[in-house]
């Protein structure tokens, strides 16, 4: 290990039953002791206990809390910026799939270490389960169903769940000879079933596996085999599901018209098939166009904040449906590992690829974006000038954005929308025969369209929110690692 790379931190959540979590903790410091590379690992367990309820049919009622426990766990892990998350108990692991769709920190898969060392052979497998592990074919997933056997009813009942759940079970802590006496029944007639090797499907009998071993029975060490698999592991596996982070609030009818175009143009036949947003809405974040023009406040650290919240959230990408706030963005962007789609930049590549021919481009935006010359500096090169109104048109926009009777306050038709339309008009007069609606409310009162009539004039409409929208949606499909092209 060079003096650069950080050690491997693999956490053991052994919460569940203590027998379990302490004897696969145990299994993992001492292979990686054996290995010579401590150095190269930090080992974390995670004991905060659960209760499980008593009896043999306490799993299916309290599925739901095991489910929330985990989570729990695992996020703080995830906050500890643990590498992979070891999971010694087989109930959990027949909704490991649910439970990672909500983590970012990687869950080894006890199943798929056994799947693979078991991988190939064709001998018959004895399993000891819970009833709730053998409902769920959980064993089946992963393992020819024609190769597994389970112990009969009457020995499942008077061998296997007292073993685990009686008074002196595993579970309540007990390993002496009255629960090998009764696993070794269980594995008696597995073995005269045809198994030629027994699989613990309770991590607390895999505890008890070198005990069984003793005992001249062919008991599979699956913690052991575990161990060995995280010990090999490298995170290369499925990419976690795509995250759109959003700022919000910035203002608030402009982000939830935002997502109102994420959802429209998303081509999706159910639920599901639609983006994840995870969005930081803060309208006390301070005006950008008043920091910009005046003596405002400045929002770049809760810009920053905010950014930062979705990074740690997942968000694969941010975007911000404001356009004053890309005046920030050169600050933003270098303290974040996710790129900031950048809507100005967007709309310039979709006016270059959409647009040609159109030399003359007006931009109606508020005084902070105008004044900040960011959209000018993001049509640096391209094939069209950029013009904007006179101070008087310009004045016009304001009102109708800030006014009273303005968007922001919540007004969409009437004097603030007659004023954008003077806007609009000046812009045509001088010649533009594109329009960029260059703040987010402003499409709430003039919706994107492809010939609006002014005059005797044609303009093309575009909306900047929308264009954000849709480029955000390409980049989602498929789930991408790095994302070329943003600027």
């Amino acid at each position: 290990m060079t003096a650069n790379t950080a050690p491997r931190h693999l956490a053991v959540i052994g919460g569940l039953g203590h027998l379990a979590g302490v004897d696969l903790y145990g299994k993992l410091r001492d292979a990686v002791a054996a290995s010579g590379a401590a150095g190269r690992y930090r080992l974390d367990l995670e004991r905060l206990p659960y209760r499980r309820g008593d009896g043999t049919g306490a799993e299916p009622e309290r599925i739901g809390g095991r489910k929330l426990y985990l989570y729990d766990a695992a996020t703080r892990l995830e906050q500890r910026r643990a590498d992979g998350v070891l999971l010694p108990c087989f109930i959990s692991h027949t909704f490991l799939e649910e439970l990672q769709a909500e983590l970012q920190v990687p869950i080894l898969n006890m199943m798929s270490a056994l799947g693979q060392r078991l991988h190939g052979g064709t001998g018959k497998l004895g399993v000891l389960c819970t009833d709730y592990v053998r409902n769920s074919r959980l064993f089946e997933r992963y393992v020819d169903a024609d190769r597994l056997i389970y112990p009969s009813r009457r020995t499942y009942e008077s061998c296997v769940a007292p073993a685990i759940y009686g008074a002196d079970g595993v579970l309540a802590g007990s390993s002496g000879d009255a629960v090998l006496d009764r696993l070794h029944r269980a594995c008696a007639e597995l073995l005269e079933q045809g198994a030629e090797v027994i699989i613990p499907g309770v991590s607390e009998i895999a505890a008890l596996a070198r005990a069984l071993r003793r005992r001249g029975l062919p008991v599979l060490d699956s913690h052991q085999v575990y161990v060995d698999y995280a010990l090999a592991w490298r995170d290369g596996g499925k990419p976690p599901a795509f995250k759109l982070g959003i700022v919000g609030g910035i203002g608030p009818a402009a982000t939830v018209d935002f997502m109102q175009k994420i959802v429209r143009n998303t081509r999706a036949e159910r639920d599901q098939d639609h983006i994840r947003l995870i969005v930081d809405h803060n309208p006390q974040i301070p005006d950008r166009t008043a920091n910009l023009i005046g003596q405002g406040a400045d929002p770049t650290l809760a810009l920053y904040s905010a950014c930062k919240r979705l990074e740690a959230n997942g968000a694969a990408l941010i975007a911000m449906p404001c356009n004053t706030a890309h005046a920030y963005v050169a600050r933003l962007q270098p303290g974040l590992g996710i790129p900031i789609v950048n809507m100005l930049s967007e709309t310039v590549r979709h006016i270059n690829e959409h647009c040609t021919g159109h030399t003359r481009v007006g931009l109606l935006a508020t005084t902070g974006t105008v004044g900040s010359g960011v959209y000018h500096e993001a049509a640096r090169g391209a094939d069209f000038d950029l013009i904007v109104p006179d101070a008087a048109h310009q004045a016009l926009v304001m009102e109708a954005i800030y006014g009273k009777l303005g968007v922001k306050a919540g007004h969409v038709d009437g004097p603030c929308k007659a004023m954008l339309m003077q806007a609009v008009a000046h812009l045509a007069e001088r010649g533009a025969t594109v329009i960029v609606l260059g703040c987010t409310e402003l499409p709430l009162l003039l919706p994107e369209q492809p010939a609006l009539i002014v005059g005797e004039r044609a303009v093309v409409v575009l909306d900047p929110t929308a264009i954000l929208a849709r480029r955000c949606i390409a980049l989602s499909r498929p789930p991408n690692q790095t994302y070329p092209g943003i600027t």
